[in-house]
């Protein structure tokens, strides 16, 4: 008897079907929390729905929100495919912030030198703060999930020390803790009027298919991938396991660090201790939802900024705490961690969940 999957190729299957099926089920289970506080789930959803899209100027807001998971999805993303469980990414959205903050306060110069100077400043920080974790995990093999971690604790202290003392990055004109203001060329322009979707959006769109041609068409994304499917066999073949390791480690944090510096230059005009709001944990979410593909990171990056955005509206209309937007976020990420689940509900084969890695894998493997 053929089933109904048969009929899909198995990128359909892991990019769509998975994805999708985890979506559903991460609300199905939010809606059972919903249901035991004596809530409606479908004005809650309802709600949410209208916070992330039909009201005024929602639907932009859920692109602003969203274009932060762009950039850190794509950093943690290409960790991934490399082999590599970047944590840090909150961690290096502070330091893309803090170095290109810098840059955009202290120089003035027009807007077209100003604000790429701004971004690659922001990128040298995430990529050189990234790359030491991939040098300390390349030459001393400290794993990259303690090394990011304990990271990311240096650079929140880092970065409150630094806006909040006299004489560094605190501004000298408020007792507020916060850099100065940017350069009013720094600021990245506004795309829609009467809105504040900002250019970040359009860097966004194109760092999409340029991470994806680095992965899948350059030497270097080709050295990463082999090396995250098989270290052993890529030093073989006579690539250099520990250099690619520390590119890949500041490659994805320079990514992450393009997401603190847009955020900053777009939308807050300034740095303060808690410019992050937790993006770079849920990042990792988008990066598994997507399934470390590019192409899948903007999708994904939109229901997490559509959830981010409509959570406050939803509770404001049915009293429903936005905290239910955690149970769903964290319920997606069960389900996709978890195949097995989603063979068993959908009735996959054994195997047909992992087919594209695996046909990957075996592909780069017989070259």
């Amino acid at each position: 008897m053929r089933r109904w999957w048969s009929i899909f190729p198995g990128w359909v299957i892991n990019l769509v079907i998975v994805p999708a099926a985890s979506v559903v089920l991460g609300f199905g289970v939010a809606a059972i929390a919903i249901v035991a506080t004596g809530a409606d789930p479908s004005q809650a959803y309802l709600a949410l729905f209208q916070g992330a899209f039909t009201n005024t100027n929602a639907f932009a807001e859920t692109l602003v929100s969203s274009i932060p998971y762009v950039f850190l999805g794509l950093g943690v993303a290409l960790g991934f495919r490399a082999g590599l469980f970047n944590i840090g990414a909150e961690g290096q959205f502070y330091i893309g912030s803090l170095s290109g903050v810098f840059v955009a306060y202290s120089l003035h110069l027009p807007a077209l030198l100003l604000i790429p100077l701004s971004i690659l400043a922001a990128m040298a920080g995430g990529f050189l703060y990234a790359g030491f974790a991939g040098f300390l995990k390349a030459r001393f093999g400290a794993h990259e999930v303690i090394t990011t971690i304990m990271l990311n604790y240096v650079s929140f202290l880092l970065a409150n020390y630094l806006v909040t003392t006299p004489g560094l990055m605190l501004d000298p004109h408020t007792r507020t803790p916060r850099t100065p203001y940017i350069d009013p060329n720094a600021a990245l322009p506004i795309i829609i009027p009467q809105s504040r979707l900002h250019a970040g959006f359009l860097l966004a769109l194109v760092a999409i298919p340029l991470v994806w041609l680095l992965i899948n068409r350059t030497t270097v994304g080709f050295r990463l991938r082999a090396v995250g499917y098989n270290p052993g066999a890529a030093r073989a073949a006579g690539i250099s396991v520990a250099t690619t390791t520390v590119l890949a480690m500041g490659i994805s944090g320079a990514l992450a660090a393009t997401a603190g510096i847009v955020q900053t230059l777009g939308i807050q005009h300034v740095m303060t201790p808690a410019v992050a709001s937790g993006y770079g944990f849920d990042a990792i979410a988008v990066a598994l939802l997507a399934r470390s593909n590019p192409w899948a990171i903007l999708p994904a990056a939109m229901l997490f900024g559509a959830l981010h955005n409509g959570a406050s509206f939803m509770q404001l209309q049915t009293q429903v705490s936005s905290d239910l937007i955690s149970i769903v976020q964290a319920s997606v990420i069960v389900f996709i961690a978890a195949p097995a689940i989603i063979r068993w509900l959908l009735r996959l084969r054994e195997g047909q969940v992992a087919k594209v890695a695996i046909t990957e894998r075996e592909a780069i493997s017989s070259v």
